[in-house]
């Protein structure tokens, strides 16, 4: 178990700008749980765990994501509206006033470090303005021992000031919030918002630079876990469509549930020291490792309590996006440490909001490469600001967001991985059956677990016309029978009892396919554009 060592050490933080000494370092989860309930900025669940409100921002705010353009970046960032330019001037003045507002607060600092694999170590000091906010970076990032930390040198800083308001007309931001990585100094400056995944999200999209560019190593937004015989399973896909809870398995060892690396020699490795799942509709029943994990030493985001402390996890009248983030050690089935190696089995997860997909299709190599690109999912409701219900989406890589690189990088890399380790890949909806999100409904858990336990233990069989139908608009491979599944739900068309729909609904969704692939056609070879659906409607 990976507990919480205590420290006397003091540190100063003059060399960021901060002159005072109100700073509580290092401080103990028990402590920063103590501290928030002391300050009323938080309440206690029946389970021990902590509950906090994160204020106006209760998802990321992708459109307000900055990169400073320097020497660094000017000619490696993929530059868009994903990865938004900010001047080097302008963050250093914005960076002044937050430290002006920070002297005159108390603050929580941290010393953790993310990347399991000692080669890759990336050292990272957390400036919080508030306990619950360190207390998170306890939780995801990996903890150093006492010794550790005697000798700590950060080489990245996240400041933290969810309660500093931007002005966009003079700093040059998009409105009152922002997340700004700048390279050249190493610092992600968050400020105007208490959404905690904009923390750990800051250092991914650092290490989805920093690890291709300078450690030929691909990052991932994925989830891992591995069975008895070492094998690494590797769970792609984006918020909402099921990384947490299907990794986390009483039958495997978890691995980590978010953020890993993939190195030139097999390996995969976690970036974090914890996860943070979403808990909407959460129960005992269905996922009891998660529902478990929720304890003290966990902190719940957005969630209502009744006069009791007892958390309803089918409440979302704050958000859909109420979430929970742990230790990993809450989990009692983990790797430890949190490295795997022998991939065997890739799963791109797509919440699927046509209802038209099926429920698990094995696919091709180069028909992996077009879904890896493509990244078909729909957006779950909370997940960013503005979203209240499911909308269909692209986002390259299962991770867009968060890659600061053109996604031909990382798929050329990823493909080169499949080819060298020979893995099975499959595409897994998790999203609608039986009709489109509205009409049909979300695809069973325990009929998902089925299908990717079969596909890990062999039970699917090989690739061969008897035991597959190929689906006459995708393309892809969708097994005739899986254990512990009906037939009926592993055929998409057969649940919508209504062919001429089906088929007007998947055609559009073979087009929306097309249309977006586009923008990546000059980068993809002849091979990977046939992996996608090859009929349409006009």
């Amino acid at each position: 178990m990976d507990a919480y060592t205590p420290t006397t050490k003091s540190i100063s933080l003059k060399q960021y700008g901060i002159q005072h000494n109100n700073v509580r370092y290092q401080l103990s989860p028990k402590e920063l749980h103590g501290v928030t309930l002391e300050k009323d900025m938080g309440k206690e669940a029946s389970s021990g765990a902590l509950a906090v409100n994160t204020g106006e921002f209760t998802g990321r705010s992708p459109m307000d994501r900055f990169i400073v353009k320097d020497d660094i970046t000017k000619d490696k960032i993929w530059w868009g509206n994903i990865n938004i330019p900010f001047e080097g001037e302008k963050f250093d003045k914005l960076y002044d006033k937050v430290i002006n507002y920070l002297n005159e607060k108390e603050l929580f600092v941290r010393d953790c470090y993310a990347c399991a694999d000692e080669t890759y170590k990336l050292n990272i000091r957390v400036i919080n303005e508030y306990p619950w906010s360190n207390m998170f970076a306890y939780n995801m990032f990996l903890r150093p021992d006492a010794k550790e930390l005697e000798s700590f040198e950060p080489e990245w800083t996240v400041v933290n000031a969810p309660g500093f308001i931007a002005d966009a007309e003079i700093d040059g931001t998009r409105q009152h919030n922002f997340a700004i990585l700048n390279f050249s100094k190493k610092i992600a400056l968050i400020g105007g918002t208490g959404y905690t995944g904009e923390i750990k999200k800051g250092i991914f999209s650092a290490l989805n630079f920093i690890l291709p560019v300078f450690k030929n190593t691909l990052p991932m937004h994925c989830s891992a876990n591995v069975g008895d015989k070492g094998d690494t399973a590797v769970f792609f896909g984006l918020s909402g469509t099921g990384k947490t809870t299907l990794s986390t398995d009483p039958n495997r060892k978890l691995i980590g549930d978010d953020e890993h690396g993939w190195t030139a020699d097999n390996t995969i490795f976690n970036f974090e020291g914890g996860c943070y799942a979403k808990v909407i509709d959460l129960s005992k029943e269905n996922e009891p490792e998660i529902y478990g994990a929720i304890k003290q030493g966990a902190i719940l985001e957005n969630v209502i309590l009744d006069d009791k402390g007892v958390v309803d996890f089918g409440d979302t009248s704050i958000t859909q996006n109420t979430r929970v983030s742990y230790p990993i050690y809450h989990i009692d089935n983990i790797q430890q440490p949190s490295i795997g190696k022998d991939v065997k089995n890739i799963f791109f997860l797509t919440a699927d909001a046509f209802g038209v997909l099926p429920p698990i299709s094995k696919l091709t190599p180069a028909q992996a490469a077009y879904h890896f690109i493509s990244g078909y999912t729909a957006k779950v409701a909370g997940t960013e600001a503005g979203v209240v219900e499911p909308q269909p989406s692209f986002s390259a890589c299962f991770g867009a967001p968060f890659m600061p690189l053109h996604p031909t990088v990382y798929a050329e890399m990823l493909s080169t991985k499949m080819q060298e380790s020979g893995v099975d890949v499959w595409l897994i909806n998790t999203g609608w059956t039986g009709g489109p999100y509205g009409v049909g409904t979300r695809m069973k858990l325990k009929y998902t677990r089925a299908m990717i336990s079969a596909a890990l233990s062999g039970e699917l069989g090989l690739y061969s016309y008897d035991k597959y139908h190929i689906h006459s608009v995708f393309g892809v491979a969708q097994p005739r029978e899986c254990p512990g599944v009906p037939t009926k739900v592993l055929s998409p068309r057969a649940t919508w009892n209504n062919d001429e729909a089906y088929y007007k609904t998947a055609f559009k969704l073979t087009n929306a396919f097309r249309e977006n692939f586009k923008k990546f056609e000059e980068y993809a070879s002849e091979e990977i554009r046939r992996g996608g659906p090859q009929r349409y409607a006009f």
